[in-house]
């Protein structure tokens, strides 16, 4: 369909970008192309202001434990902003230390408690052992007509163990990996447009209908289901990203 756009914020390029988390805005931004989707990719970094009206999709990567808490401070300021954007129900893709600062709280590798946003009932604690590999994940949001296309894969590295709040439901469940904190089997969180997840590598690239699904769910609130589903109609072929999936999928079950 002519006249549909999407504008994508991309926060914290500058700062979170651990394991090439950016190219979750590429394959947002292709897969909007390759439907004629007008698509546009705006970064908000340190003291930009974050107007909720103006954005679609939002995506945070991940970084370090500096990068970390100089972002949440700035998250803070600018929660109002963001709060709102999450009560529009907008899109928002959260990866590692950005899904972290979207919890309650994190503790830090010195046992300091930093306070997160709170939108997502978690809450992260720092190990001295890293959780680090390549993952494949069930993730019954996705799905197709074979066995393996609930299947997402990505890889992890992570010293924090972020724990579910009661309700909150992960956004797949763990078949090869340790996932959030290497013991319930849960990887990533998912509350409404909400999407959280530790996996990298990147996710979007190597999950082409999560991807689809994102776009699907900002087209819904933006234009409408029926519109956002004559868009997402017109399927670019993915025969080349299937196959790059499918060859991680296997690599790692076997």
């Amino acid at each position: 369909m002519d006249g549909l756009s999407i504008r994508i914020c991309h926060l914290y390029p500058d700062l979170l970008n651990t394991y090439g988390d950016k190219g979750n805005v590429t394959a947002l931004l292709k897969r909007c192309q390759w439907r004629n989707i007008e698509a546009e990719v705006v970064p908000v970094s340190l003291g930009d202001a974050f107007d909720p009206d103006q954005y679609d999709i939002v995506c945070i990567g991940g970084g370090q434990e500096r990068e970390r808490a100089t972002v949440c401070q700035d998250m803070i300021d600018k929660a109002d902003s963001i709060k709102a954007s999450l009560a529009q129900g907008k899109v928002w893709l959260c990866i590692s230390s950005g899904m972290q600062i979207m919890g309650k709280y994190y503790v830090n590798s010195q046992g300091e408690k930093i306070q997160g946003l709170g939108a997502v009932d978690f809450w992260t604690e720092a190990s001295k052992n890293k959780i680090q590999g390549d993952v494949v994940a069930e993730c019954n949001l996705v799905g197709g007509v074979e066995d393996q296309d609930t299947y997402v894969v990505g890889f992890e590295s992570h010293s924090g163990r972020t724990y579910l709040g009661e309700g909150v439901e992960p956004l797949a469940k763990v078949l090869v990996g340790q996932g959030n904190n290497g013991t319930d089997g849960t990887e990533g969180a998912v509350v409404g447009n909400i999407f959280c997840s530790y996996l990298h590598g990147s996710l979007l690239p190597k999950n082409y209908r999560l991807t689809d699904l994102l776009i699907s769910r900002a087209l819904v609130g933006k234009y409408g289901q029926e519109v956002a589903d004559q868009a997402m109609a017109n399927t670019p072929d993915f025969a080349v990203e299937e196959l790059a999936r499918k060859g991680c999928i296997s690599r790692v079950l076997h």
